[in-house]
């Protein structure tokens, strides 16, 4: 009888980037059960991973034993120890491209995935723009595992159980008998962020509704205080940011009702765990190909291209525009709670 395949996926950053990764390696080993995979990634995601049957989690060491060139050289001399048949790149940065050409050279087949750079560039330009979608980066690397010859259907995609919560938890949410409702309202660049006044309204708003509970997502003394902030006394409102390790929190975000998020990691991670995620975009646009995976087009609020002609400005909401600091503001706090009210079950 022949040993099963072994798949090394490597994905190192960023946060969202990695849950997007998760449902594609789900399908992969509900659909070749006798797949082994193990996942390269930062030691910080390795909650990402847990309880998939078959795979394995490599936490990468970039500060010390990996780091630099020899750290490479290094990486590949402990990942080939593994006895892999097969790479899998998804990250596809020169870090991960030195690791798979050594691969490649030592005789294993391997993939890259194509980020798509030309399509996103049009899709940005602020001239001559071509205003369409890009194929969506899960879809991007189910292609990659399609040339090492494993072909996934995303079509019904399975998700992790509801994690029962623990008494530590329990104390800071309380029993559930309420809605549960997540808001992540930050994201790395300022042109992704909701503005605080409107989102302080869309909190309260939500809040007035005594069968809502809704939980504050964050990290960071800065961002503690504004939550603290958006909380604003009421009773129903509670910041988690903080207060538990990340695990717990992902363990939390499974037993919400919906996610209210931006353009950001925490979309994506509530996406891989099958809750309902209702996104906000500002300089970014779904038709990147990052909207969360498995939601309806309609749970992408975006702001008002009659009014803004030239968004999408950025991918990654890193680029600065004249006169588009203020298009959040077209996605109105009535139109967001509209939204969240008409999608609790």
């Amino acid at each position: 009888m022949s040993k099963p395949k072994h798949i090394l996926v490597i994905r190192l950053s960023a946060m969202g980037d990695v849950a997007m990764t998760v449902p594609v390696l789900r399908a992969l080993v509900l659909q070749y059960p006798k797949v082994k995979i193990t996942v390269v990634s930062r030691p910080f995601f390795q909650p990402f991973f847990d309880g998939i049957p078959n795979v394995n989690f490599f936490g990468v060491d970039l500060k010390e034993r990996h780091k630099g060139f020899l750290g490479l050289l290094r990486l590949f001399s402990d990942l080939r120890k593994l006895n892999i048949d097969f790479v899998a790149d998804l990250h596809n940065v020169l870090r991960s491209k030195v690791v798979r050409t050594l691969f490649a050279l030592s005789g294993k087949k391997v993939a890259a995935t194509d980020k798509g750079r030309a399509e996103k560039k049009a899709l940005t330009s602020l001239a001559n723009k071509v205003f369409a979608p890009v194929k969506p980066m899960v879809e991007r690397h189910v292609d990659t595992l399609k040339q090492l010859g494993f072909s996934i259907d995303l079509k019904n995609p399975q998700f992790p159980e509801k994690a029962i919560l623990s008494e530590e938890i329990l104390s800071i949410t309380g029993i559930k008998n309420q809605n549960w409702i997540g808001i992540a309202p930050f994201a790395q660049y300022e042109s992704k962020v909701y503005p605080i006044d409107l989102m302080q309204q869309v909190i309260d708003g939500l809040a007035e509704n005594k069968n809502n509970k809704i939980f504050l997502f964050g990290g960071g003394e800065k961002e503690i205080q504004l939550l603290n902030q958006l909380q604003n006394q009421h009773e129903n409102v509670i910041v988690l940011a903080g207060k538990l390790k990340f695990k717990q929190e992902l363990e939390v975000i499974s037993n919400l009702d919906i996610m209210l998020s931006m353009d950001s990691g925490n979309a994506h991670i509530a996406a891989m765990l099958g809750v309902k995620v209702i996104t906000l975009w500002g300089a970014t646009h779904p038709y990147a190909g990052f909207k969360p995976f498995n939601q309806p087009d309609d749970f992408c609020l975006t702001s008002d291209r009659a009014k803004y002609p030239l968004l999408p400005t950025s991918i990654y909401g890193n680029k600065k525009v004249e006169g588009y600091a203020d298009v959040m503001r077209t996605i109105l706090p009535t139109q967001v709670i509209e939204k969240i009210n008409s999608n609790l079950t």
